[in-house]
């Protein structure tokens, strides 16, 4: 009983002993496979972006180098496709997306890019890294020539023009030129034509779901740009419905092709105004008026 006893003992401070050094052992364990998985990763990425500035991940890859702990790193990703089979849900209702992924937490709102407030300006894009980030992206740009020598060939079409016409300048004061050239600036203004310049919208979405093309944005605060060229013709034609009012009115012609031109008038005017209204109360939700088409 005595051998026994003391056997116990014995066995006991040992087994006490392996139970501390295991509670040592295993987190340091742990800790260090966690910093091997890390350096895997971060020289994996490394090797990648050597060879390429833009590193491309399918959905295996996403989840284990910008998901998967552990991470030490941030990433900015920028989400191409919403396909199902991705595997890349993210609540995301239009593509291409740009988001910050933090070396710690879950990405915020304000990591996600608005791109319909923003636009895809590269300076824009750059400073919205150097706000998430604190990394410093120097955009260099091409000297663009487009311009001046559009600005060039103006100045000498209109030059050329005037050595041309030098002993007979009446056309300056047509006045039916002048009215048309103020109509086509109104219209490129008053359809978004200097939004599109500064904020280069896409010209149109198509839903990856099912292929449906929308060329009105679902917006008030954004277009797009066949939007643009919707909204320019719509008031293209209501402004010829105005003018052949117009001349129908003021007139002294035939009262039948009068009343003709009246009729043709009214319709373009009444048809491309409620085409018109319907586009802004589907950007306006809660508008209350239409008229003939909802």
């Amino acid at each position: 009983m005595a051998a026994t006893s003391k056997r116990l003992c014995f066995h006991l401070p040992c087994a006490a002993l392996f139970l501390i050094l295991a509670l040592f052992l295993q987190p340091g364990g742990g800790q260090k496979k966690k910093e091997n998985m890390l350096v895997e990763k971060v020289e994996q990425m490394m090797e990648w972006s050597s060879r390429r500035s833009v590193i491309r991940m399918n959905g295996e890859k996403f989840r284990r180098f910008v998901k998967a702990p552990p991470r030490n790193y941030s990433v900015i990703v920028m989400f191409t496709a919403l396909q199902p089979q991705r595997q890349c849900s993210l609540n995301m209702n239009s593509a291409p997306t740009f988001m910050h992924f933090p070396a710690k937490g879950k990405p915020k709102r304000a990591d996600t890019f608005d791109l319909q407030r923003i636009g895809f300006a590269s300076e824009q894009l750059a400073k919205w890294i150097h706000d998430r980030t604190d990394v410093q992206i120097r955009v260099f740009r091409p000297p663009n020539y487009s311009g001046t020598i559009a600005l060039a060939l103006l100045v000498s079409l209109v030059g050329g023009l005037l050595y041309l016409r030098r002993n007979n300048l009446e056309f300056i004061y047509n006045k039916t030129g002048w009215a048309m050239a103020a109509l086509c600036v109104v219209f490129a203004m008053t359809s978004g034509q200097m939004w599109n310049h500064i904020r280069g919208p896409p010209y149109a979405h198509k839903n990856p779901q099912n292929g449906q093309v929308s060329y009105i944005h679902g917006s008030s605060q954004a277009q797009f740009v066949a939007e643009s060229h919707i909204i320019l013709l719509l008031n293209t034609a209501i402004t010829m419905g105005m003018v052949l009012l117009n001349e129908a009115a003021t007139s002294k012609g035939d009262v039948g092709k009068r009343r003709i031109i009246c009729l043709v008038g009214l319709g373009l005017v009444v048809f491309f105004f409620s085409f018109l209204l319907s586009i802004f109360r589907s950007k306006y939700h809660g508008y209350p008026y239409s008229f003939l088409i909802k």
